[in-house]
């Protein structure tokens, strides 16, 4: 870790109390001048660190930078809550970028090069943010959260690596609900919705591994609307895109993104350990918000076809009943809700 790093791994655990100069040098083993260097370096970066002579250096609270200390500290303390001693604490990599063009790109170039599971990607802005479909994903500096999780389950099937989507969606709508005190829906299969508005979008990706037919990696990409982008959002998503913070509103993005990891490595270790059902599930299913709906399926090939969504089964496939009276399970594709 650098110099800057350090200092700010303690102001950090200071948050809102100075911490003098001298101390900080003790500690770190340099010079106060390298200390104050240090603290330009993060100023510099955009962290709102407060000097004050004869009191030392502080790191103040509505700070709402993404820093890989934070998030760190925030995701063991949500572990060392959990009372169920047969799931070990699951280290994570993390790696935190300004402004990328993807970070499931980012992983997908980190797991080519043979990086181990639970590598992390975070940004604060997507050039060139990615959805389903081939779409675009409109990810605008400093008012989102951007995020992409490695893992390499042993021996699954390429068909299983779907069930990501829906282990996602459950832990960050949890994490959402935990953090604002909001209510939170789910929209069959990978979208997060607040008071009507998409606010989280969620695109998993997989590598195969052609020999043993089993899967290589899968990517799970999380974009979040944490605040409403200066000047709004885009004519083109104005009428359906939300933020999970209203004006005025603040939010640890940190805080959020380690209580995401957290619920998502949780449900991830309990489905590969095969230790019983975990309870994304559930969490999932009370939130998907088109059950009992009629609605519109895409297939593959672009056709449309009307339908009545009608359940969820154990792996969060939607049931649906055509208007011909024929059923079936959809997995994946994407479906837009009637207004009758």
């Amino acid at each position: 870790m650098t110099t800057s790093d350090n200092l700010l791994k303690i102001l950090e655990e200071n948050r809102g109390s100075f911490v003098s100069g001298a101390v900080i040098a003790q500690d770190l083993g340099i010079t106060g001048t390298a200390v104050w260097k240090a603290s330009r370096k993060l100023r510099r970066e955009g962290y709102m660190i407060e000097a004050v002579t004869n009191r030392g250096y502080r790191l103040l609270d509505d700070a709402d930078l993404l820093s890989t200390a934070e998030m760190q500290r925030y995701y063991k303390s949500f572990a060392a809550r959990d009372d169920n001693s047969a799931l070990p604490h699951i280290p994570l990599s993390v790696e935190i970028f300004d402004m990328v063009e993807s970070t499931n790109s980012i992983c997908a170039e980190r797991a080519l090069h043979g990086m181990k599971e639970t590598y992390v990607a975070v940004a604060s802005g997507q050039t060139k943010g990615r959805g389903r479909l081939g779409r675009s994903f409109y990810s605008p500096d400093k008012t989102g959260l951007y995020l992409s999780i490695l893992v390499r389950p042993h021996n699954m099937r390429p068909e299983e690596s779907l069930k990501f989507t829906s282990v996602a969606a459950a832990a960050t709508a949890r994490a959402i609900e935990d953090l604002t005190g909001k209510d939170v829906g789910i929209k069959w299969v990978n979208d997060i919705y607040m008071n009507h508005r998409k606010v989280c979008g969620i695109l998993t990706e997989a590598s195969f591994d052609l020999d043993s037919k089993s899967l290589d990696y899968a990517i799970v990409g999380i974009g979040i609307n944490v605040y409403e982008p200066h000047g709004g959002f885009p004519a083109e998503i104005k009428g359906k895109a939300g933020a999970i913070c209203a004006r005025g509103e603040r939010i640890s993005r940190s805080m959020l993104a380690a209580l995401i990891l957290y619920n998502f490595l949780r449900y991830y270790k309990q489905e590969t350990a095969q230790a019983g059902s975990s309870d994304y599930r559930s969490i999932y299913r009370d939130r998907c918000f088109v059950l009992g709906k009629h609605i519109e399926v895409l297939s593959a090939n672009g056709e449309t076809r009307r339908a009545r969504a009608i359940n969820l089964d154990d792996e969060c496939r939607l049931l649906v009943k055509y208007d011909d009276g024929t059923t079936e399970y959809l997995s994946s594709g994407e479906i837009s809700i009637l207004s009758h």
